[in-house]
């Protein structure tokens, strides 16, 4: 049975899933502003600190294909309301955990929950909106959700943490789950087309162990300060069992990922838009706010209150990108909106934000419009390209590159933050190696070593931290500025088959 509505019907079920979805995008950057009183509250190191964020997108990103097969074969309806449960009770657990291991194992669990919300939601979008026009808007308001979502989280945060401790950026997840759960259950047919085929646990087991060890083999590598007897064969290992899950999907006559959905260009390049401007993003999202705190002493919510000019234009996004796809094509509004996003980091690198007038809120809207409509015009292009049957796979892929990207972008900013900041770390005279080993990994560590000196000392470590900080700063937004420039230029070659029509 398809389901095709009513149009009220319809619109209700976009509003359900809609609202079931902004929590999951939500935890993706509400600790973002978070970062140093969890560092402070749970005595966390910095790599437990990058565990605690980025082990949420990293699992989902193992996770979504698989749930998202296992939604287009036992039913959207019936894996999105599990999720649901489950995404609740992880958040309460997060919520009060005593301790850093205690709150990664939390965050595991919420990713559990979110891996099965995501592809449903796409999927009954992709399901209940048959006529491109209507999918095209409502994939635009989708994407409004998610851009303003993940842009609103630091905010988010910040308001909470000015008035309650720490935990309560998780047990805000509650009530939500309470309201949207039943919505939900009520709104969602409860028979819908599925498809064939069974379930094979064992490739999911293999794509999830695989990508895991593989990205732990990058973190013990270049974060985690591993020996290369310990990082180069988990890396092998991570990528033999890649290798073998791809040549299972190759021989299998119902395969759990459909590879031929990457014979479509226009869901290649909204893969890898989703993997490299997601975690730009989110690398530059979780830099800017330790640089609000750390450096120009300012609260979570008057961080927060900083970046809403990102969330703000990220919410105008999402519809500008259905009309823009609609009218122009996705080539040129993908490359030209990552082009606009690149010139934005460019032109903040040299900005100082001592004293931002007003070009920094200015520059801050500029990358979250053109980033909003970059992945949202991609999003409108994958889930146009494949049939309604196959939409939580695709919608799953899409949203993988979403989490891959911010789980590696998390990491990745993370670890050449730490060593341009160790390098560009000016210790003062007379500290003790260990204490000045401990300042150099990061500034949270710079702030917890200077606990341990004198007052005229921990003043000046403090200082020559916060000097370095704002180096690494203007440094990272440099190369993201490259980065997204690359991908404008790789998109638009990448796209000069697609027809304008395959967008619409």
């Amino acid at each position: 049975m398809s389901l095709r509505h009513p149009n009220s019907k319809r619109w209700l079920i976009l509003l359900a899933v809609m609202l079931a979805f902004v929590p999951v995008v939500l935890d993706m950057t509400i600790l973002h502003v978070a970062v140093p009183t969890l560092t402070q509250a749970l005595g966390a190191s910095n790599n437990q600190v990058l565990w605690i964020i980025d082990i949420y997108p990293l699992l989902m990103a193992g996770l979504l294909v698989p749930m998202g097969t296992l939604a287009d074969k036992v039913g959207n309806r019936r894996i999105l309301l599990i999720g649901l449960m489950i995404f609740g009770i992880a958040s309460a657990l997060a919520a009060f955990a005593p301790t850093a291991q205690m709150l990664i194992g939390a965050r595991v669990l919420l990713a559990v929950g979110g891996s099965m919300i995501m592809p449903c939601v796409l999927g009954i979008i992709r399901r209940a909106f048959e006529d491109d026009t209507e999918r095209g808007l409502a994939l635009g308001l989708w994407g409004t959700v998610g851009a303003a979502g993940a842009a609103i989280g630091p905010l988010a945060g910040g308001a909470l943490l000015e008035h309650f401790w720490w935990g309560s950026v998780f047990l805000i997840n509650v009530p939500v789950m309470f309201v949207v759960a039943p919505a939900c259950w009520l709104l969602l047919p409860r028979h819908e087309q599925t498809s064939s085929g069974h379930w094979a646990i064992g490739q999911a087991l293999l794509l999830v162990v695989g990508m895991i060890a593989v990205v732990y083999a990058i973190k013990a590598g270049f974060g985690g300060k591993q020996p290369l007897a310990v990082v180069l064969p988990t890396l092998a290992f991570g990528a033999a069992m890649l290798a073998l899950f791809i040549r299972k999907q190759l021989r299998a006559s119902v395969p759990m990922l459909d590879l031929s959905l990457f014979a479509h260009p226009a869901v290649v390049a909204g893969i890898i838009m989703a993997v490299v401007a997601s975690g730009a993003l989110a690398g530059v999202e979780l830099t800017l706010a330790q640089e609000l705190q750390y450096v120009l002493d300012r609260t979570p919510l008057q961080a927060g209150v900083f970046m809403i000019p990102i969330m703000a234009a990220a919410a105008v996004g999402g519809p500008v990108a259905g009309w823009l796809s609609t009218r122009y094509g996705l080539r040129p509004v993908a490359s030209l909106s990552m082009l606009v996003a690149a010139l934005s980091l460019g032109w903040l690198a040299a900005e100082d934000f001592h004293a931002p007038g007003l070009i920094v809120p200015v520059l801050l809207a500029l990358l979250g419009l053109a980033l909003s409509i970059g992945l949202t015009a991609s999003s409108i292009a994958i889930m146009g390209s494949v049939d309604a049957s196959k939409g939580g796979a695709a919608g799953s892929l899409e949203a993988t590159g979403y989490e891959l990207g911010t789980g590696l972008g998390i990491t990745l900013f993370g670890v050449f933050m730490s060593v341009v900041f160790g390098r560009s770390l000016t210790v003062p005279v007379g500290l003790s190696p260990d204490i000045a080993g401990q300042a150099a990994v990061s500034m949270g560590d710079t702030y917890l070593a200077a606990r341990q000196l004198a007052d005229d000392q921990a003043a000046a470590l403090v200082a020559a931290g916060k000097a370095a900080f704002s180096t690494t700063h203007s440094v990272l937004l440099l190369t993201t500025a490259a980065l997204i420039a690359g991908l404008a230029v790789l998109v638009f070659f990448l796209l000069a088959g697609v027809r304008k029509e395959a967008c619409q």
